[in-house]
């Protein structure tokens, strides 16, 4: 080979997309996880302004517009574009209010059952013999009892209130973060880069957090999701039970226990928490497809 002559010139079409224009590309494939971002970021934007966008304070009582249907129907007040409630309450700034609280239980939730359920899944993954088992088991017998019972069990030990919701939501939602983490460590100890890492002398934490565990952060974040809406779900469940937040304070399953009495003289004071809910749960989960279809190697590949 001539040593003078000159190396050939990149070709600008093997320039390689940056891993975040990657992921963007493979999850806007997905309409519905587009549609569900959108709607997410509406939610998210109206939760953090709320003390700005909201039209009132969501405690103030305007006395004489007890249930006034929302702005579109006959007697509807351009004061109150979704009405009121069986207060005089504004259901438009109770729903904005309530969306932080929602979003917060779900958040702090899916996060303080997620670093131990991690922490325990590594455990019993590196572990098979000895540690595993105990913690599977353990786990096994918590999966025994439906999730909504054993967290109104949690809450009713603990006492209701918006800490003790968090708490039993958290502890509901470990079993799938320990048995997720697990399943993926067992499947990648085998593996050649973790061989040649215990050939080059890695310890044992070293191994768990630094070569294995980023390799299956794919189908926790995805699960995170998933568990996030289970977690709104949950929390509007033990809310409208009377065992979650208290009124006043707004939140979205309080509004629907404080207002199934007035279900067939004022359907918007159920109805329109109720949607809250169900739209928000839809857009995660819808979410979390998409974050599947961006995360996993095959489907993008098959795509």
């Amino acid at each position: 080979m001539n040593a003078n002559a000159k190396a050939p010139a990149s070709d600008p079409s093997l320039v390689y997309p940056s891993p975040l224009k990657e992921f963007w590309h493979a999850f806007s494939r997905n309409k519905g996880a587009v549609g569900g971002l959108l709607f997410m970021l509406v939610i998210v934007f109206c939760a953090l302004f709320a003390p700005w966008v909201a039209p009132h304070d969501p405690s103030e009582q305007f006395r004489d517009f007890l249930l006034t249907p929302p702005l579109w129907l006959e007697g509807g007040n351009s004061q109150f574009l979704l009405g009121t409630d069986e207060l005089g309450r504004d259901l438009l700034s109770r729903l904005m209010h309530g969306a932080r609280l929602s979003l917060m239980i779900g958040l702090t939730s899916v996060l303080i059952s997620m670093i131990p359920g991690i922490f325990l899944g590594l455990l019993a993954g590196f572990s098979p013999t000895r540690l595993g088992p105990v913690i599977m088991r353990l786990m096994d017998i918590m999966l025994a009892l439906p999730s909504l019972l054993l967290a109104v069990a949690i809450v009713a030990i603990l006492g209701p209130g918006l800490i003790n919701t968090v708490i039993a939501i958290a502890i509901v939602s470990l079993p799938a973060y320990v048995r997720l983490t697990r399943a993926a460590v067992m499947g990648e100890l085998n593996r050649d880069y973790v061989t040649a890492s215990r050939l080059a002398g890695a310890g044992t934490l070293r191994l768990m957090f630094v070569t294995v565990l980023p390799n299956c952060m794919a189908p926790l974040i995805v699960q995170a999701t998933l568990s996030f809406s289970s977690a709104i779900l949950d929390a509007a469940a033990l809310g409208f039970l009377g065992l979650g937040v208290q009124p006043p304070t707004p939140e979205w399953g309080t509004m629907l226990a404080s207002a199934r009495d007035y279900i067939e003289r004022a359907w918007w004071v159920v109805s329109l928490p109720g949607l809250t809910i169900l739209l928000s749960v839809l857009a995660i989960n819808l979410m979390g497809d998409g974050l599947r279809d961006a995360l996993d190697p095959k489907l993008k590949n098959a795509a």
